[in-house]
């Protein structure tokens, strides 16, 4: 028996250390950019307490065009908003399947396994002159809800006959109403998340969405865990974070690159969600760190925002 134990245990140490092996290697070419901070004045956050000690996020914000929020999806498969009066968290919008009896997690039943009922809100983004809401749902795809919230509807979770497994971020051109998104794999389900970086999977999917048509065309394919994304200011390029490689990669969609991509910047950490500013640069977060990967359940269940 003792020789049994002792092998399975040399097994388990070395199937450990061999992913361990593969998450360095592909982060092992990140680099810091110069000129950005290295640590953030936690002294200018506010944080707002989610309510259930079993509530997990949230993974992405957004505001909508009056500026009012955060709004941000949880693991139940709502999307709360913060109202600012009145000093508390309310839900905004749920995915279809979502019910409070159903879908609230205790410690015999987790979020884990009511999420793919339930939904994982994860990328939002409102187009403002309509100030519809658009949700990257994991499980149940590209998703829309109008400016009363509410019940979402689903737009789209199959493109090109294969199903949207892992539907991650989300942005939209302000102008055209386009609709861009990205479906992190394949092979892997948000549940597997881990399992998309330890083995290097590379069926990720940019795609735009079309609001006039309703229809969804895949921009580039075959990349590797693609998570969240951001259209430039100038509205023609999107940046999208890779979290596996640890990159930053850019897709031309307007000028005489249109069509093709490009890596933009190595970073230091495992990248998940990116945003533009108004000059011209691009805002990345949740940069776990790549020699001990931090998953994001593990993060304090709290929104943190500049006061």
């Amino acid at each position: 028996m003792g020789n049994v134990a002792g092998k399975k245990i040399l097994t388990v140490a070395i199937s450990l250390l061999a992913v361990l092996a593969l998450l360095l290697q592909l982060c092992a070419a990140a680099r810091p950019i110069p000129g950005t901070a290295s640590v953030i004045d936690g002294s200018r956050s506010l944080h707002l307490p989610l309510r259930g000690s079993l509530l997990r996020g949230p993974e992405s914000v957004a505001f909508d065009g009056d500026g009012v929020g955060p709004y941000s999806g949880v693991s139940d498969g709502r999307v709360l908003k913060w109202n600012g009066l009145a000093r508390r968290l309310s839900t905004y919008a749920y995915s279809p399947g979502y019910s409070a009896k159903a879908c609230t997690a205790s410690r015999t039943r987790p979020a884990e396994v009511t999420e793919g009922t339930c939904g994982r809100p994860l990328g939002l983004r409102f187009h403002y002159k309509s100030g519809n809401l658009y949700i990257a749902d994991a499980y149940k795809g590209l998703m829309r809800v109008g400016p009363a919230g509410g019940k979402a509807t689903v737009l789209d979770n199959e493109v090109d006959g294969v199903p949207l497994r892992f539907t991650n971020g989300v942005d939209v051109d302000q102008v055209t109403g386009e609709v861009f998104f990205t479906d992190s794999s394949m092979n892997y389900q948000r549940s597997q998340h881990e399992r998309v970086t330890a083995t290097g999977d590379s069926t990720g999917r940019l795609m735009k969405y079309d609001p006039k048509t309703k229809s969804v065309t895949v921009l580039q394919s075959g990349i590797t865990y693609p998570n969240g994304l951001a259209i430039s200011a100038d509205r023609t390029q999107l940046v999208v974070a890779l979290t596996g490689p640890c990159k930053l990669m850019r897709y031309w969609i307007k000028g005489p690159k249109a069509g093709t991509s490009e890596p933009l910047a190595d970073l230091p950490g495992y990248p998940d969600n990116v945003r533009a500013d108004l000059k011209g640069g691009f805002w990345c977060w949740g940069l776990y760190l790549r020699v001990k990967p931090l998953p994001s359940e593990m993060l304090p269940n709290l929104f943190a925002g500049p006061q």
